[in-house]
């Protein structure tokens, strides 16, 4: 019996190792499937855990070749959307900021699972509001919504300013947006009590506030302790 296992191993061919060729596999920077045309192109790695305590600036970019959010028309059903979905899903918006082509969201909520579910509601609602107006079908969006979750009151306060005044430095730099006035009416910062000025803008008192009010510390108290906004003010470059 031994005999004949010994006679079955050496019937059995040899295995040969063989060296892997040297090439271009393996991860390195810029591998992976490409981006395609009109699409941000926001990582799908997993997100981070969110804290309650925490609030969250989002920004999602519209597809290529859509009308602009920048006009009265867009403003109105833009505006109806945040009021009918600032506060669903454990989520609420707390401000915004309306830009040609992408928008930006601050908002509050109890852990990842509500951010998500919040912002994806939103998003759907205001998507299929835009589809509505502009009498087509298909995605309004290019890709998923990136958010950066705001951890400290200098963050918060950035983010503020980010959001409340990046149109007046997209103005200055000749890229396509008008503020005319002093405050950007295409932000929540009407309904912004943060500010060092007092800024009455026309009109206001028969417009529905289109966001819920923040309830977080860094949003509501932990931010001014760094100085209040003024309306003057424009994002760092960078």
């Amino acid at each position: 019996m031994a005999q004949r296992r010994q006679n079955n191993r050496e019937q059995q061919p040899a295995i040969h190792l063989l060296p892997f060729p040297k090439g271009r596999g393996g991860r390195r920077k810029g591998a992976g499937r490409k981006a395609k045309p009109g699409r941000s192109g926001v990582s799908h790695r997993q997100r981070l855990s969110l804290a309650s305590r925490c609030p969250a600036h989002i920004t999602v970019k519209l597809q290529q070749g859509l009308p602009r959010l920048r006009n009265r028309r867009e403003y109105e059903v833009l505006r109806t959307a945040f009021r009918a979905g600032c506060e669903r899903q454990g989520c609420r918006l707390c401000h915004y900021a309306i830009r040609n082509d992408h928008l930006h969201f601050l908002v509050e909520a109890k852990d990842r699972t509500a951010l998500s579910r919040g912002i994806q509601g939103l998003l759907i609602r205001i998507a299929r509001a835009l589809n509505k107006l502009w009498e087509r079908r298909g995605k309004v969006f290019a890709d998923r919504y990136h958010d950066h979750i705001l951890k400290s009151p200098r963050e918060v306060k950035n983010a503020l300013r980010y959001v409340f005044g990046n149109g007046k430095k997209h103005a200055t730099e000749g890229r396509e947006v008008t503020v005319p006035q002093a405050m950007d009416t295409f932000t929540s910062a009407p309904w912004f009590d943060g500010c060092r000025e007092t800024i009455r803008v026309r009109g206001l008192e028969v417009i529905v506030r289109p966001v819920t009010a923040a309830r977080t510390w860094l949003l509501t108290i932990g931010w001014r302790r760094h100085g209040l906004l003024s309306v003057h003010e424009t994002p760092a470059a960078g």
